[in-house]
């Protein structure tokens, strides 16, 4: 274990990949880079179940919230009939995978997630499945977590 700031071995699992043509997102991919020790190995993937399957190091996910975004993406949850007749299921699957190598990961594990339930109801069903599937996800780790901890304004504050 490093100083204070944490572990100098980890791997920073980036889960929020390329936005051709976005200027502002290649921005805070590059500040993200820089602030990143050096020693640190940068994995860029969504398949944030593999990386746990076998990590010998401790692993950052940052962050669940993009990762949830991919998957979503990928099970056209965002096309209210496609999600009815496979996206649901697909997206379960994957929720299933996740929390299962979180469960059986053997190195210290932190994930960066966003809680976007504590605002507005969204006016569309898409984002709504969204805000309700974000907290499904986040639900399910945290219960396969030892440590959660919600940032309020930069203050850690302990839930368990």
């Amino acid at each position: 274990m490093a100083d204070d700031a944490g572990y100098d071995d980890a791997v920073y699992v980036a889960t929020g990949g390329v936005r051709d043509g976005d200027a502002d997102w290649a921005e805070r991919v590059r500040r993200h880079r820089e602030r990143r020790p050096a020693s640190w190995q940068t994995v860029e993937t969504t398949q944030v179940a593999d990386v746990l399957r076998t990590a010998s190091r401790p692993v950052l996910v940052d962050c669940l919230t993009l990762w949830l975004t991919a998957m979503m993406d990928e099970a056209g949850a965002w096309d209210d009939e496609v999600w009815r007749d496979r996206g649901e299921q697909q997206l379960a699957e994957r929720f299933d995978e996740l929390e299962q190598a979180w469960r059986d990961v053997r190195v210290p594990v932190l994930a960066v997630s966003n809680e976007v339930g504590l605002g507005i109801v969204p006016e569309s069903a898409g984002v709504r499945r969204f805000r309700d599937e974000q907290g499904r996800l986040n639900q399910r780790i945290a219960a396969a977590s030892d440590t959660v901890v919600l940032m309020v304004a930069g203050i850690a504050v302990p839930v368990r």
